[in-house]
């Protein structure tokens, strides 16, 4: 089986105890000295195996230093005895002088600037190619999905093993991920968190979510496209499941500023069909559940009524708009016909109180606004409370269908009349229980978190765009794995070098 080069970048200080747990598979260790100094690359091989590559990143390229051309000269040409590999900036670093110090075998020549087509990648490239160099590579920022399509065109053209294209940022991620299938010989991965809000993944996450550094055989492309995603475990389950069924495929993150252009740039275009990775599923996901529902081939019955959906399938060439969010009442079904209130009257949240009340349960709706509150009333005709005049007494079920408690940034409302008979679903999930779930269950209340509820959608996600039953080993342990990991959460890291400050020389 094929594999592609992990690279974890340094952008922190970090502690021997945590270079040494480092995973085997991480090949390259990526010193941003730009961010946190020169360190001896004695020190660090006396606790990482593999190779070193030194980073000294421009102010102008997105980097930090921004002294004298002397300065910067002296420090690669010290970095060349010591480390594997070197960084080398095109605009500033191929002259003589500084060539002369550093052989060809410890280049990585790196081009950075704005996205553009493929064979404006290809007059780049071949200006670059005349310095011989072990690595080049191509970044550019990403300002919409859409971007990323150019560098994995040039790297299809190109078909060379020497060469790293992608675009990076939130709305590039998807294309780094798919450019080692491409040819790129090198993925790189945080070695901390602090790189996630502008497109980063932790070299943890590539491992555990997307089965790097191998690269499984694939034909079918899947993904999930909202705007605020990296943190989903979507990706993780769907990929794990992928793996022990054998099947050929890979679920991604689209990260989008604009639904609408998402789809005719990257789905109506056929542009990904083009690559040789058609979209034959996506999860769609808040704000763009109802853009979604408009431009459907066709939809079901209750995404017409909820007029949302969050799971498109393609068949026959036809775009299917399903929803999956009635599953999360699938654990409460049989306790109905309840009084319920629902809070939140997003797409969400109206398939959710159409389900409820397909059941015969007698539900309210709630919400902050008073305009999403009467258009889910017109939809569903159903009676409506405003968040501000809501009293928790007198419902069997509540159910938080708003996002408000997944950055642990307070209530969705007020619980000072919740009694412990209410049963208590919270869709909203994060790095740790909701302050909803946790109040709830401190009171000796009962609540199902957005963890069940998200793996029980996912089941049927799964099951929806692929014709076939997610496996049983798939389950809450796996939706947690990621939160137990360092890579998810920095207190981890913290506790870890607090208790290592006596390391021999800390980064």
């Amino acid at each position: 089986m094929d594999a592609v080069a992990l690279v974890a970048t340094v952008t922190r200080p970090h502690c021997a105890a945590e270079i040494q747990e480092i995973s085997k598979a991480v090949a390259w260790l990526q010193i941003r000295s730009d961010l946190i100094g020169d360190i001896p690359a004695d020190w660090l091989r006396s606790y990482f195996p593999g190779r070193l590559v030194y980073t000294l990143q421009t102010y102008r390229t997105g980097g930090k230093f921004d002294r004298s051309t002397e300065e910067r000269r002296g420090r690669l040409i010290a970095a060349a005895r010591d480390y594997d590999l070197v960084e080398l900036e095109c605009d500033c670093d191929l002259y003589s002088e500084l060539l002369d110090a550093i052989p060809a075998a410890k280049r990585m020549l790196v081009w950075r600037g704005r996205a553009c087509d493929a064979s404006q990648f290809q007059l780049y490239f071949q200006r670059m190619a005349l310095i011989p160099a072990r690595y080049y590579c191509l970044i550019a920022p990403a300002a919409k999905s859409s971007d990323g399509l150019q560098t994995l065109r040039f790297l299809r053209n190109l078909k060379r093993r020497d060469v790293v294209a992608f675009c990076e940022g939130p709305s590039g991620l998807w294309s780094q991920l798919l450019s080692p299938y491409f040819g790129s010989p090198l993925l790189f991965g945080q070695l901390d968190n602090s790189m996630r809000q502008f497109g980063g993944l932790h070299v943890q996450q590539l491992m555990t979510d997307y089965g790097f550094p191998a690269l499984r055989p694939f034909e079918e492309l899947y993904g999930m496209v909202g705007n605020r995603i990296l943190q989903s475990p979507s990706p993780r389950l769907h990929n794990n499941a992928y793996r022990m069924l054998n099947r050929p495929a890979v679920f991604l993150p689209f990260h989008v500023e604009c639904f609408e252009d998402f789809w005719q740039e990257m789905v109506e275009s056929a542009a990904l069909d083009e690559l040789g990775i058609p979209v034959r599923g996506l999860v769609i996901v808040s704000p763009y559940k109802e853009a979604a529902a408009a431009v459907a081939g066709a939809s079901t019955s209750m995404v017409r009524k909820a007029m949302a959906s969050n799971v498109f399938v393609r068949k026959d060439g036809v775009w299917e708009a399903h929803t999956t969010d009635p599953e999360s009442i699938a654990a409460v079904r049989h306790l109905c016909p309840v009084q319920s209130a629902v809070i939140g009257c997003g797409g969400a949240g109206r398939a959710v109180a159409a389900a409820l009340q397909q059941t015969g349960s007698r539900v309210t709706l709630v919400n902050r606004g008073l305009r999403r509150g009467d258009y889910a009333v017109s939809l569903l005709g159903l009676p409506f409370v405003p968040l501000s005049e809501f009293r928790a007494n007198g419902f069997d079920l509540i159910v938080n269908a708003t996002p408000v408690g997944k950055e642990n940034d307070g209530l969705p409302f007020v619980i000072d009349t919740l009694t412990n008979s209410t049963l208590i679903v919270d869709l909203a999930y994060g790095p740790r229980p909701t302050p909803l779930v946790s109040a709830v269950r401190s009171r000796g209340g009962a609540a199902i978190d957005g963890y069940d509820v998200l793996l029980t959608q996912v089941r049927r996600q799964f099951q929806l765009m692929t014709g076939l039953e997610m496996p049983a080993e798939i389950d809450r342990e796996t939706v947690l794995a990621g939160n137990a990991a360092n890579f998810l959460l920095p207190e981890v890291a913290l506790q870890s070098r607090a208790a290592a400050e006596a390391c021999e020389y800390s980064l």
